[in-house]
């Protein structure tokens, strides 16, 4: 069944997106393992010394402990998060579903990591799109999710699917998007049954003049 732009991201909860993150929540929405997991893939794909975005951010960021950057900034919804997450040198509070187009400059990134949220945007192309204006050519976007979600600010699309079609899903916004290249789905679940599974998309920002002359 083919859905309309409307339909496909339409949510159950029409509450304002400021007041359902009002409350800061000093969770996390996976378990260690997966963290585990979601770490050694920005071990893996983020440069030591970069400037690293953090997308949705929170009060945790999962970064290796180890691993020194040169500036990471996080945005996301709740002030109090953002305030108490230890590996944020900067952070900015903005709505992506109210403005997608983020507050900093032309190439300002060596790296993005989207953690267990790209199911809440309702503009994912648009905010993808913009997060490759920022990013540098060749660089990293990571973004993680899990089979756990707030179900009611969900968009719909994401909930008719199952794990691998939301893999689908996310490389097809990148594709759209229409500046990444390189873009792949991951499992990454860790090997205990008993834990919360983690997969990924990764891409990297396509060559300035690549994506000029699409």
């Amino acid at each position: 069944m083919s859905l309309t732009r409307e339909e496909a991201f339409v949510r159950s909860d029409n509450e304002e997106d400021e007041s359902f993150y009002d409350q800061p929540r000093f969770v996390t929405h996976i378990d260690d393992a997966a963290i585990a997991r979601g770490t050694e893939l920005y071990r893996e794909w983020f440069p030591p010394n970069g400037a690293i975005l953090d997308l949705m951010s929170s009060w945790v960021s999962h970064l290796p402990e180890d691993a020194t950057y040169e500036r990471v900034v996080g945005l996301g919804m709740n002030e109090a998060e953002l305030r108490a997450n230890p590996r944020l040198d900067e952070y900015v509070v903005q709505n992506l579903n109210e403005r997608p187009r983020l507050p900093f400059g032309d190439s300002e990134f060596d790296a993005c990591g989207i953690c267990v949220s790209i199911q809440y945007l309702t503009r994912p192309v648009e905010v993808l799109h913009d997060v490759g204006r920022c990013l540098k050519d060749g660089a990293p976007i990571v973004i993680t999710f899990s089979n756990r979600c707030f179900p009611t600010k969900a968009v719909h699309i994401w909930q008719m699917l199952d794990d691998e079609g939301h893999g689908e899903l996310i490389k097809e916004y990148l594709r759209q998007a229409g500046n990444w290249e390189a873009i792949e789905f991951l499992e990454c679940s860790p090997r205990m049954k008993s834990s919360d599974p983690l997969y990924a998309v990764i891409a990297r920002k396509m060559k300035s003049n690549a994506h000029e002359q699409l």
